[in-house]
């Protein structure tokens, strides 16, 4: 499970930041968490491929959110893709890509299939879910989390040579078969730990602080949450359906989250430390997302 930030800034680029997007490698799939403008082109600039994307989640359909997404569509039409492409949002999430797939004149070359969400929605796919959650913000907008199925538990090396197991019978447990040793037949479930959940990102999208947000992220492996200001001005970003870095790094604090993300930054920040400072204040270890960042997620 790999991340890779191709945009952090809010509300419209900047010389240092691209707008919001956030690339999440599964392995069998790539998955694309907003799409704002010039995302294809980020693309480039990383060690992912556009034409990897199976599903993209927008959190809302504000325009460094979403407007992407056109040139997106264009540019894998234009590199000849042929396999389908899910597209997920808000309630509405059919008219609004349903406008950018009318926008300009281009043949569709793949199926484009458009899902409306609404909070408290769960999707399953193939070894992951998806559930959303509402966000705080001027118009419909989604929260999203990502999460692996249950992974088995440690192979407990000790307990199984004490039960006489050794050479090419450690292989065959671990991958799921049982081993005989003597009379006894000893299943792998005799010789692991409990299951143990899977890995988990949680992405807020644009939102004031939200409980609604803080149960989804609940001991998350990662949280990405927005921090479109420092604390002098939270009450102004909440006013307008943000949060300060103070606010986010409570949030995750109160969540349990594993690590912290912040991401979405005001163009009227050219420098970031103070952001990190303001955040690891309330939660130790918080992190900056900058453009371009990779960030790979392992298994506890």
């Amino acid at each position: 499970m790999h991340l890779t930030f191709l945009g952090t800034a809010g509300s419209w680029p900047t010389k240092e930041r691209s707008t919001s997007a956030i690339a999440l490698d599964l392995e069998k799939e790539l998955v694309l968490l907003d799409c704002g403008e010039g995302t294809q082109r980020q693309f480039f600039q990383s060690n992912d491929s556009f034409m990897r994307v199976r599903r993209v989640f927008i959190t809302h359909f504000h325009g460094d959110h979403f407007l992407g997404l056109p040139g997106l569509i264009q540019s894998m039409c234009l590199n000849q893709r042929t396999e389908p492409l899910d597209v997920y949002g808000p309630p509405d999430a059919e008219e609004m890509v349903g406008r950018v797939l009318r926008m300009g004149y281009f043949t569709l070359r793949f199926p484009v299939t458009v899902h409306a969400l609404s909070p408290g929605d769960s999707q399953e796919f193939d070894g992951y879910t998806v559930r959303t959650a509402r966000a705080v913000h001027p118009v419909p907008a989604l929260a999203y989390r990502i999460e692996e199925g249950p992974k088995r538990g440690r192979f407990d090396g000790p307990l199984a040579r004490s039960l006489g197991i050794h050479g090419t019978d450690f292989a065959k447990l671990e991958a799921g078969e049982s081993v005989r040793v003597g009379d006894r037949l000893i299943a792998p479930s005799e010789v692991m730990g409990p299951p143990r959940p899977g890995r988990s990102v949680v992405y807020s999208g644009d939102t004031a602080p939200s409980e609604d947000v803080r149960r989804l992220a609940h001991r998350a492996t990662v949280l990405i949450h927005e921090a479109t200001s420092l604390a002098d001005l939270e009450a102004q970003a909440n006013e307008w359906g943000h949060t300060s870095a103070r606010q986010a790094a409570e949030l995750a604090l109160s969540a349990e989250v594993g690590t912290l993300f912040l991401t979405h930054f005001s163009a009227r920040y050219k420098e970031l430390a103070p952001m990190e400072a303001e955040a690891r204040a309330v939660y130790p270890g918080a992190l900056v997302a900058r453009d371009l960042l990779d960030h790979t997620i392992h298994q506890e």
